[in-house]
């Protein structure tokens, strides 16, 4: 699997010969080896050129672009890895089949509250009593059985999300409170953690999902909208536990990040420069930990899982198949 490539620095970065320079504001030069490349995020304040995307087109890398508030803020994008009508077709057919798309949006969902039970359950066998907030989130599983449109699919898990949400309070230290889901700005510095770690998992699977022939812009939870990639919104409730939510719990209470990594701007709180290294820098490594996967039988990446999933939901779409969302089983 290629590496993810995170520029921080403000500057410049352009094509040099047969690779990527970024030339900073105090003109430092540093390169990036294309080759290994998976995708560029692009942080700092960048200028780049047309020269540039050619470039990236032709060598496949994706470029995501990271705006004001560590928001996301789009992605430059190389022709996808593959085409197919017949893929195409049918992904449009399932989003327009009301009771297709239902099914798919409930198998998000399942997995996303499967995957944050996972969370809380671990804590709560090390020293915390989060019994509440498990009884809340299969509570919530059970409802999900029940619900007749993908409205209400969404209603449960914003439900199933509070609660969960309710158990960074016991698994954080004191002075990182959470106190409720803000993010337009984010107002403190465990809201601002979360909004950070989603728009990485968000634009990786964007990667992943160009690798396919679906359509990132037809989704079957979230809308479909004209400025986004809604099938990554899709896939992306599946890993935010696992990956945006683990790292908060680890580099806050190992201490990697503190109140220290936060700066307070215009009413909203941000990581600062090195907060934000600390967490991506937490972020590749998770990405490149190797798990045992009971199907594949071989030891796997969480990278090549993101893959593997939107994979599965082109198979589902093109055979039929059952589609079964990643839940975390070790």
């Amino acid at each position: 699997m290629n590496d993810n490539y995170h520029v921080f620095s403000d500057g410049r970065i352009e094509r040099q010969d047969d690779t990527i320079r970024v030339v900073t504001d105090d003109g430092e030069k540093k390169y990036l080896p294309i080759e290994n490349a998976e995708a560029i995020f692009l942080h700092g304040q960048i200028d780049f050129n047309t020269r540039f995307v050619s470039f990236l087109n032709d060598q496949g890398v994706a470029a995501h672009v990271f705006g004001w508030h560590d928001h996301y803020a789009g992605s430059v994008m190389p022709e996808r890895g593959q085409t197919s009508g017949q893929t195409l077709v049918k992904q449009v057919r399932a989003y327009e089949d009301a009771e297709h798309r239902l099914d798919l949006a409930r198998s998000f969902v399942a997995g996303s509250m499967h995957n944050m039970r996972a969370n809380v359950t671990y804590y709560d066998g090390r020293g915390h009593d989060l019994g509440d907030v498990i009884d809340d989130l299969d509570d919530a599983r059970a409802r999900l059985d029940t619900v007749g449109s993908v409205e209400e699919t969404m209603g449960v898990e914003a439900s199933a999300r509070r609660a969960y949400y309710g158990a960074f309070e016991a698994i954080l230290p004191e002075e990182f409170d959470l106190g409720r889901r803000e993010y337009n700005p984010p107002p403190n510095p465990v809201n601002a953690l979360i909004s950070y770690g989603n728009s990485l998992v968000y634009a990786s699977i964007v990667s992943a999902i160009r690798a396919t022939a679906l359509d990132p812009a037809i989704s079957f939870l979230h809308e479909s909208g004209e400025r986004r990639y809604s099938l990554a919104l899709d896939i992306a409730d599946l890993f935010k536990p696992l990956l945006a939510d683990r790292i908060i719990f680890r580099v806050v209470n190992r201490g990697q990040i503190g109140l220290g990594d936060f700066e307070e701007e215009l009413n909203s709180c941000l990581l600062s420069d090195d907060g934000r290294k600390t967490y991506t820098k937490a972020f590749e490594e998770t990405l490149e930990e190797t798990i045992e996967h009971p199907r594949l039988n071989k030891k796997v990446s969480y990278q090549y899982l993101l893959r593997v999933e939107a994979y599965k939901l082109k198979k589902h779409l093109l055979t039929g198949e059952a589609y079964e969302p990643f839940e975390r089983w070790w």
